[in-house]
C-alpha cells in the first residue's frame, strides 16, 4: 500500500475555496486515490511554518488571499517566475524537504484570456495591487499588452479610482478586476469605476468566480462587454499546480 500524499491550501476564510473541491473531485479518480487534499486556514502567515510541522506528510501546498506575498520569506527558494512576479501560489515540497515558491496564477490568466482578444484589445486596466494583480500584469507582459494598475492609495505606479473617466476607457480596452470585490456572500459590491463607459469593444475580466456572474461582469455586459470570470483560470492554473508538485 502505497503511503497517501497530502497537498492543500494556506489561506484565510477559504471553506468557499475553489482548490478544496478541485482536487478532492480529481483524487477521487482510481488513478490519484493515494491523495487528500486539506485547507490549512490560519489567521496569521506566523501559524505557517506550524502546518508545515504538524504535517509532514505534506508534498504540496497551494496559497491564496491575503498569502500570496506574506508567505515568500518562509520559502527556501522560488522559480525565476515566481520572484519576477513577488507572489506564490504554489509551493513544491523538494526531495530534500526544502519548501521552493511557484506562481501558476500568470499562466491560467494568461489561458483564460487569450482566446477573448482581438486586434484592438492592445491596453489593460487591472483594478488592484496584491499578489493576484501581479500573475496579472506578468501574463500581460507576456501577451505584449500594456497595462497599469489601479488603486485606491495613489502612487507614480497606480491611477487613482477617482481619476478614470470616458477617456480611460478609450485608451483601455481590457478592464480586470484583480479585487475580491463581490465575492459571495457580498454580491452587491463592485469596484467604484463608471461603468456607463463599458462598449463592445471591452472586454471585462473578473478574477472572482464566485458567483459566477459578479456585479461588476452585470454591469460591463449590460453596456455590451464581453465578459470572463475567474473559473477557467482557477483551472488551468490547478493543473499546472499538479505538474509543478510533481516534478
Amino acid at each position: 500500500m502505497e503511503t497517501v500524499k497530502k497537498f492543500g491550501l494556506v489561506g484565510k476564510n477559504i471553506s468557499y475555496s475553489f482548490s478544496k473541491k478541485y482536487f478532492t473531485n480529481k483524487f477521487s479518480e482510481p488513478l490519484f486515490n493515494d491523495n487528500v487534499y486539506e485547507n490549512f486556514d490560519i489567521e496569521t502567515i506566523e501559524e505557517f511554518p506550524n502546518v508545515i510541522k504538524d504535517h509532514t506528510e505534506l508534498k504540496g501546498l497551494n496559497v491564496t488571499i491575503p498569502y500570496k506575498q506574506a508567505i515568500i520569506p518562509y520559502l527556501n527558494s522560488l522559480s525565476e517566475k515566481a520572484r519576477k512576479i513577488g507572489a506564490v501560489n504554489v509551493i513544491r515540497f523538494t526531495k530534500k524537504g526544502q519548501l521552493k515558491g511557484y506562481n501558476s496564477d500568470w499562466y491560467g490568466f494568461k489561458k483564460a484570456l487569450q482566446p477573448l482578444l482581438q486586434e484592438h484589445h492592445k491596453k489593460a486596466l487591472i483594478l488592484g495591487t496584491g499578489g493576484a494583480a501581479k500573475a496579472v500584469a506578468f501574463a500581460l507582459d507576456e501577451l505584449n499588452i500594456y497595462y497599469a494598475f489601479v488603486s485606491r492609495e495613489t502612487s507614480d505606479k497606480t491611477i487613482d479610482y477617482s481619476l478614470i473617466n470616458a477617456t480611460t476607457f478609450d485608451n483601455f480596452q481590457i478592464i480586470i478586476n484583480c479585487t475580491p470585490l463581490g465575492t459571495s456572500p457580498n454580491i452587491k459590491d463592485c469596484p467604484s469605476i463608471p461603468y456607463e463607459f463599458f462598449t463592445s469593444n471591452h472586454i471585462a475580466f473578473d478574477l472572482v468566480y464566485n458567483p459566477e456572474v459578479t456585479e461588476f461582469l452585470k454591469r460591463a455586459k449590460k453596456k455590451g462587454a464581453t465578459i470572463k470570470n475567474g473559473k477557467e483560470m482557477l483551472v488551468f492554473q490547478a493543473e499546472k499546480a499538479w505538474k509543478i508538485w510533481n516534478k
